[in-house]
């Protein structure tokens, strides 16, 4: 299909993005709103001056006129102010995020709380509103470290001071809380704790789900040489930063990066567009200094060079406002890329405008670009109109020469009054450049020994609650001690059975719902124990993770013991693993492994299962814990989604409901077994009815299932018609309502029935027969269509 794009914006971060659009093979035309003197003068590139930026109303109106396409907002404030959902009311995508999603910038204090939720790596900070000044005052003179004061809101790049002391730091809480320095942006103040090292600037496309960081850079804010004077809102940028090594890259990437887009995405405001997060590389590892959600300005100018020609920006940019990122080639240029920023006389503060600009001819060996940003036309001249007012860009195979070539190009440029660094680069070329950390620790290797000892004092008392005669659940030795003469067995064979949950923790870590996979961790164990009649005596767990959230292994762990409860076996020990780079950021892996004993005359199945033995069917709680790799293929396939109400169970999500946990049997199968009343039991699980059945049958005997006996509930109907999977391929995948059979002589079938049915739990009903021909029959599937 052909773009018609409108890009809003006049700087010079609209220039080079218009710039690159302008090269793309899709684009029809593109209208940039205002625009600046440089735009203009783009292929198929048309300024709109006769619509102001900041009223919605009418650039949505315009965009319907001109059958606009793709809308992409430059920058932060129309974000901020809710422009995404104008233009979407009017079924018109947009390159960037919802108003929700927007508040990472808009809001420091929201993203500070967003990065404290998610567990990500951030500066330690207190929140202050004006009214609260004394407590911030009181803050600030007890904290114990240097501090860094920001204003909540918007405030142009320009709303954090760095005090040196206390006292300077009370007297910039006085100028942003009472004076109002930076305006309405400070109502609120940031109080973080001041961190040291390099700063870089890591900007990501992003569709919701799939994550592409550019190169990344690093930019210049102070206006003077040698990082002195007043904060401005960037002198320059090159880029890949030379600090930022493939190690570190990946940290940010699993640490900071993925975590902060599922977590939008759980939290209910997915970000489609591009962020933008500064990060400070401590001695302790990367930490997020702030989040932006639109291309950085300078640091666009150069990243735009390094893009390659065949990278489309016009498609990136649509594929992530249709969130199918990943369906679009994206590749580099080696080299680097430098951006010098030319700012009138005076700037950051008061400046002169309407000053001529002239520009010479540029030597035609060097690949250099310059980029308009507070410029005009006046007649046929073009004159300054901003502070900042072009930026020169270079590209080259090295840092020095992209550095030459742009200063060269400086050098061709005049304006009265012409401000510039002339260090750009300085810290990647400067004596003190990429010099390693003196040492290295554990925590920076990405495994937190802190995080360790804070899980086990947090789940000591779940582990405790599952204490059982044998046992007093103790965990933080070498290993799990279990008295078996305790138990007063006399002739115990001991049974032990290991299983996980499979790619039910997929749905879980979706969903965001981890309090009940360990439950269906001891079910899927401690039931198989019992199908051979054993009593569970203990569990261990194995938590495996690449980077460890206590929060969500205190709810994995906190279900395990629920778990072991209903069982009445002891959590006696586990393994916690946190394991850098094994796993997806986010994601963690479950095992678990019981043991439990019978007497050896009691053991199951018996010898004298036959042909017209009766099998009893006791109801599952759900989809157990099997079949998940069809069920999120369905609900793929379906476009559906685990946080949309569940049909058949009001009020509560499809992600709810499909993590049921699984029936736990022992309390209502173990004192029948033990009666003797059983032959032997099926656990369905994996396979379902015709894989699992037949594992306890004489080799020589096989069974029938009667599919009409019991009705299909509700979750399995869904999946058979949104999957349209056929009903003997719901029979070998799912448990279709039955999670545990039992096998009965035929004259004993209504006192095991009876039994059953007297200790609560699952329904039980009678679903098929024992028969002399191998294999399962499955009768009157009909029913299920």
């Amino acid at each position: 299909m052909s773009l018609r794009i409108l890009l809003l914006g006049s700087g010079g971060r609209e220039h080079a993005l218009a710039w690159k659009l302008a090269q793309s093979g899709l684009l029809e035309h593109l209208y940039v709103c205002p625009g600046n003197g440089g735009t203009d003068q783009l292929p198929k590139t048309s300024n709109v001056s006769n619509v102001p930026p900041n009223d919605f109303k009418r650039l949505v109106e315009f965009a319907v006129k001109n059958e606009i396409n793709l809308v992409v907002p430059g920058p932060e404030q129309p974000l901020v102010d809710g422009i995404e959902s104008c233009f979407r009311k009017v079924g018109i995508p947009v390159f960037g995020p919802t108003a929700l999603a927007a508040r990472m910038e808009g809001s420091k204090a929201f993203s500070k709380s967003f990065m404290a939720r998610h567990s990500i790596p951030t500066a330690k900070f207190q929140t202050f509103e004006s009214s609260r000044i004394n407590e911030a005052i009181t803050y600030v003179q007890t904290c114990g470290h240097k501090v860094v004061l920001k204003a909540s809101g918007l405030a142009a790049g320009k709303g954090v001071l760095i005090p040196e002391t206390t006292e300077d730091a009370i007297a910039g809480l006085k100028e942003i809380m009472v004076d109002n320095v930076f305006g309405s942006a400070g109502s609120e103040v940031v109080i973080e704790e001041l961190l040291t090292g390099p700063e870089i600037s890591v900007l990501a496309l992003s569709d919701g789900y799939t994550i592409v960081p550019l190169p990344v850079a690093q930019d210049h804010k102070r206006i003077g040489d040698g990082d002195v004077g007043l904060n401005t809102g960037g002198m320059g940028a090159y880029a890949p930063a030379p600090i930022a090594s493939p190690a570190i890259l990946e940290q940010i990437m699993k640490e900071s990066l993925r975590p902060t887009i599922d977590g939008m995405r759980k939290d209910g405001f997915p970000f489609v567009g591009l962020l933008f997060t500064g990060f400070m590389l401590t001695p302790s590892g990367p930490r997020v200094l702030e989040y932006n959600v639109r291309f950085g300005d300078p640091e666009t100018q150069a990243l735009m060079l390094l893009l390659s020609g065949g990278t489309d920006l016009a498609a990136i940019l649509h594929a992530c406002a249709e969130h199918r990122l990943d369906s679009i080639p994206i590749s580099f240029r080696d080299g680097y890329a430098v951006s010098i920023v030319l700012a009138s006389n005076g700037y950051p503060g008061n400046y002169p405008k309407g000053k001529k600009i002239e520009v010479g001819e540029l030597p035609p060996t060097i690949d250099v670009v310059i980029f308009h940003a507070g410029t005009n036309k006046s007649g046929d001249d073009i004159v300054t109109s901003g502070g900042r007012v072009l930026a020169v860009t270079a590209y080259a195979s090295t840092l020095q020469e992209a550095l030459d070539a742009a200063y060269k190009g400086v050098d061709n440029i005049s304006f009265e009054g012409k401000t510039f660094r002339r260090d750009i680069g300085h810290r990647a070329l400067g004596p003190n450049a990429k010099l390693a950390p003196a040492s290295l620790t554990y925590a920076q290797a990405g495994v937190s020994v802190d995080a360790g000892n804070l899980l086990v004092e947090r789940i000591k008392p779940f582990v405790h609650s599952t204490r059982r005669k044998g046992t007093d659940a103790e965990i933080g030795g070498f290993g799990g001690v279990f008295d078996l003469k305790a138990i007063n067995y006399r002739d115990p064979v001991l049974i032990s059975g290991t299983d996980g949950v499979g790619t039910k923790l997929r749905v879980a870590v979706d969903a965001g719902i981890h309090d009940l996979v360990g439950i269906d961790l001891v079910a899927m164990s401690v039931n198989d124990l019992l199908v051979q009649g054993a009593e569970p005596l203990y569990f261990l767990d194995y938590y495996g993770c690449s980077r460890l959230e206590v929060d969500v292994a205190t709810e994995v762990i906190k279900g395990i013991a629920e778990g072991c409860r209903q069982a009445g076996c002891a959590l006696i020990g586990g393994e916690t693993a946190e394991m850098p780079g094994m796993y997806q950021e986010g994601d963690y892996d479950l095992a678990g492994f019981a043991v439990g004993a019978v007497e050896r005359d009691l053991m199951l199945p018996r010898p004298d299962i036959v042909a017209g033995d009766v099998l009893l069917g006791i109801a599952s709680s759900g989809l157990h814990s099997n079949g998940f790799s069809l069920v999120r293929k369905i609900f793929t396939i379906a476009s559906l989604d685990y946080a949309s109400p569940c049909p058949w169970n009001e009020g509560v999500s499809f992600g709810r409901t499909l993590l049921e946990p699984t029936r736990i049997y022992i309390n209502q199968v173990l004192p029948v077994a033990q009666a003797g009343l059983l032959k032997g039991m099926s656990h369905i699980t994996g396979g379902g009815f015709i894989e699992n059945i037949p594992r306890v049958l004489p080799r020589d005997l096989g069974c029938y299932i009667d599919a009409s006996t019991w009705s299909l509930p509700p979750v399995f109907r869904f999946l058979m018609k949104h999957g349209r999977v056929e009903p003997l391929e719901m029979a070998r995948t799912f448990n279709n309502g039955i999670g545990m059979v039992v096998i009965v002589g035929s004259d004993m079938a209504d006192r095991a029935i009876g039994a059953l049915r007297k200790q609560g739990g699952g329904e039980v009903y009678r679903i098929g027969k024992v028969t002399a021909k191998r294999g399962v029959e499955m009768r009157d599937l009909q029913n299920w269509s």
